[in-house]
């Protein structure tokens, strides 16, 4: 089981997922992850990347326990993610100019 997920406060979801699916979603990433068939993305951890796409189920990993991902995103599926971070970048360009994400999703 994943510890406490850390949520982007201006969480970004895909059309797939209503605001009112996500309480529930929330619930099975927290308690269940294998169960909760969505993909998320997060800050990628690692410094040359900017964001990172993976299935949730993955949060059953060890790894996650001491190292929570800081979830910017929720989708249904691979190709909704994708199109969610289209959106981040837009967003993004429109605001700053450039694709510094992880810097204007950490402001």
């Amino acid at each position: 089981m994943a510890s406490r997920l850390n949520y982007h406060s201006k969480l970004y979801l895909s059309e797939s997922i209503t605001g009112k699916k996500l309480d529930k979603i929330k619930k099975k990433l927290e308690n269940r992850p294998l169960l909760s068939g969505v993909f998320l993305i997060a800050i990628s951890a690692n410094r040359s990347d900017q964001l990172d796409i993976f299935d949730a189920r993955q949060l059953v990993q060890p790894y996650y326990r001491h190292n929570p991902p800081y979830v910017i995103g929720i989708a249904k599926n691979r190709e909704e993610a994708f199109a969610v971070i289209e959106k981040i970048v837009q967003e993004c360009l429109r605001e700053r100019g450039d694709c510094a994400l992880k810097e204007y999703l950490l402001c």
